[in-house]
């Protein structure tokens, strides 16, 4: 008796609803009901929730404000979107391709909630530059658990989100708050999505701690983000099971290269090291080898470590942890490039003449040893000259100068093209064993870090473009071009400072060249950080796609990520497909495989990188609030990063930011010149501009909006 796909019993049980919902013998049902009325095993509800939030998409089924299912409006004009609601009574829309977010006014918010999935219908009426709606149907709800701060009011209790987005408190009846007292961190389960004359309802689900106690405060933004901490059991088997060691028949058929010199060059405290480099020259040539770790060995497809790791999507580095894409006894262990240790990659060896041409190159499955591991900080004291570094790797210090050589060859080379790179400083944050942040400073590039960027750059463009050619399914990294408007006020903008970008006519494209030369010209100037904030601003997000579109920002027609399997999926998924094309493996059917799985694993990859940028930002963000709140009344100098029609913002050379409210401007009446991006005084004419050095004094933070107020001294 054949036993029947994952695949074939959801479809099943689509086709069951369906048949329901046509013949009009579909009563409401809440999903608990519906899987008692299907008979389906509580181990597969996941499975059956699947199943309805497609039905939803597809608008055959309605998610009513109680939680039943009806029938849906799969018909009914409109447009389909995700609700973000703010704190004010307003809210958002944002519609997949469309541009500009839609404005929803309060009451056409009719009873939706933040990140749910809606139907609007466009109104006539525009708010500044986007596009009025009201909401016409609730098809799903985004989220079902809230983390917040309960506080308890005798009979029932009351849980005040942390996201700031959610603008009512939620109901908590006393019977399920599950002991939790005033001050609590808490998860609560939504049980009802309220309405304009209710609020929402919930039951505590899980008691993270007390606000006050060390690590909740990252632990509430983890749950919060609703990012995955634990591996399930199945899963830290499945990882467990790995052999410690390459075995031979691990060896069979690879390219063996552990005869060559290579390194691993990362940050001191890297537990993943996941890429090597190898690097010789001959008579006018460069042999320049990219190896990566061979991960997909270990992680077979639609396996349960698989499906965790494209669940997840990426690897979250946050202030005081790191949640992993992959079991750590995989990434720290067998996948991680050892040193003296054997172990499997896939390699990109390129040959490159003097100018820095890829001349030729083979995508092989190898077998390397990594001599040593080295630091970036060590690299970068060897490239400058410290003789007790260099004395320590004497055996290997020609060669770090070899890898200087070749990547200030491949940096001019992109840099004639048109590679755009804003070098803004990142945080780097010190926190205590209590997790207190103790120091910030700029996270910053030397020679070291920009020699492994720029051999991974040119290894990830060397297999995009070999796998544009070979017209199979692959997963890009595509980075738009801007948008017209956007560029268009930027040339305008800059023409006051006497500076200018050509813009093709009629299409009003610009050539990334236009911008590395606009950079190029304000470098070292005064209006420098205005202008390169006002550039980035116009820039759109890089995202994963199936198509190969190009990327704007690297000036570059083809690209991808390769080098980083540990830590991204859509690098796990292409390292697959390469190794079944150099195996010969790859049928029209697993051709049309790819074709049909890889959308969604780009599209589901993107979102979760932004979910995990999000998150690393308001840790980031929590921290410096903590940092200056010993700190208040204290002056510093700082820089203006940003002004709104609310007030100006203030970067610290330590990257922390604040911000200067506009009633905070003494000596006159501010408003905000949207324009020309400063902030004038009605009568005195005084001006703040970005980039605009003023001394200010912390007055306050604000640890639930993770905030921090200044004001000017």
């Amino acid at each position: 008796m054949k036993t029947e796909s994952r695949q074939e019993i959801k479809d099943k049980r689509k086709n069951i609803i369906c048949q329901l919902v046509e013949d009009d013998c579909y009563v409401p049902m809440k999903e608990k009901e519906l899987a008692i009325f299907m008979q389906v095993k509580p181990e597969e509800r996941e499975e059956l929730k699947e199943v309805l939030s497609e039905l939803v998409r597809e608008r055959k089924l309605v998610l009513t404000k109680r939680g039943k299912y009806i029938k849906g409006e799969e018909g009914q004009a409109g447009i389909t979107g995700t609700f973000i609601s703010n704190a004010r009574g307003f809210g958002f829309v944002e519609v997949e391709g469309r541009e500009q977010d839609l404005f929803i006014p309060e009451d056409g918010i009719n009873g939706a909630f933040h990140k749910d999935t809606v139907l609007v219908e466009l109104l006539p009426e525009q708010h500044g530059k986007r596009q009025e709606a009201k909401v016409s149907a609730i098809l799903s709800h985004g989220i079902s658990q809230i983390v917040g701060i309960y506080d308890n009011a005798g009979n029932f209790g009351f849980v005040i989100p942390d996201n700031d987005k959610i603008p009512t408190d939620i109901f908590v009846p006393k019977e399920r708050s599950k002991g939790a007292v005033t001050g609590h961190k808490v998860i609560v389960e939504l049980t009802s999505y309220g309405n304009h004359r209710q609020k929402p309802e919930g039951k505590v689900i899980e008691i993270l701690g007390h606000a006050n106690d060390p690590g909740v405060d990252i632990l509430s933004i983890v749950k919060g983000f609703d990012l995955p901490m634990d591996f399930p059991e199945r899963v830290q088997n499945q990882a467990e099971r790995v052999a410690a060691e390459v075995s031979e028949k691990d060896r069979e058929g690879r390219k063996d290269l552990r005869h060559v010199q290579m390194v691993t060059i990362d940050g001191e405290d890297a537990k993943d090291l996941d890429d090597a480099v190898s690097l010789s020259k001959g008579e006018d040539k460069y042999f320049l080898g990219v190896h990566i770790a061979d991960v997909t060995n270990y992680v077979q497809e639609n396996s349960a470590l698989d499906r965790e790791a494209l669940k997840r999507g990426t690897s979250v580095y946050l202030v005081d942890r790191v949640i992993p894409m992959l079991p750590h006894v995989l990434s720290n262990g067998i996948c991680s490039l050892n040193r003296k240790e054997d172990r499997l990659a896939l390699s990109c060896l390129m040959t490159l003449d003097r100018k820095g041409n890829v001349i030729d190159y083979e995508i092989a499955e190898t077998v390397i040893n990594v001599d040593q591991r080295m630091s970036y900080t060590d690299v970068n004291n060897i490239l400058e000259g410290d003789e007790e570094t260099a004395g320590r790797f004497e055996e290997l210090a020609s060669m770090f100068f070899l890898m200087k050589e070749l990547a200030d060859i491949l940096r001019q080379k992109r840099r004639k093209r048109g590679s755009i790179d804003f070098d803004f400083p990142e945080s780097k944050i010190i926190l205590d064993r209590e997790g207190v942040p103790i120091s910030i400073k700029p996270y910053e590039r030397n020679a070291a870090t920009r020699i492994i960027e720029d051999f991974m750059l040119l290894a990830n463009e060397t297999v995009a473009q070999h796998f544009y050619w070979m017209e199979i399914p692959f997963v890009y990294r595509t980075h738009d071009y801007p948008d017209p408007e956007k560029i268009l006020k930027l040339g305008t903008f800059i023409n006051n400072f006497g500076y200018y970008i050509k813009i093709k006519s009629g299409d009003n494209e610009i050539h990334p060249k236009e911008i590395q030369k606009l950079l190029g010209r304000i470098e070292g100037t005064g209006e420098e950080a205005l202008i390169s904030r006002l550039t980035l601003r116009s820039m759109k997000r890089a995202q994963y796609t199936p198509d190969c579109t190009g990327h704007f920002g690297l000036a570059c027609q083809y690209y991808c990520h390769f080098t980083s399997p540990i830590r991204r999926y859509p690098d796990l998924q292409i390292h697959r497909i390469i190794k079944e094309m150099l195996r010969g493996k790859l049928s029209e059917n697993r051709i049309a495989h790819y074709k049909e799985i890889l959308p969604q694993v780009a599209k589901h990859s993107s979102e979760m990188e932004r979910r995990a940028d999000e998150a690393e930002r308001e840790t980031d963000k929590l921290k410096k609030v903590q940092y200056m709140e010993p700190k208040i009344g204290e002056t510093f100098e700082g820089v203006i990063s940003g002004i709104t029609s609310w007030g100006i913002y203030v970067e610290l050379p330590d990257t922390v930011e604040g911000m200067i409210h506009v009633s905070r401007l003494v000596g006159d009446y501010y408003c905000y010149n949207e324009d020309t991006y400063e902030m004038v005084g009605r009568d005195t004419g005084k001006c703040y501009k970005l980039g605009q050095k003023i001394r200010i004094r912390v007055e306050g933070v604000d640890y639930f909006q993770k905030s921090i107020d200044f004001c000017e001294e």
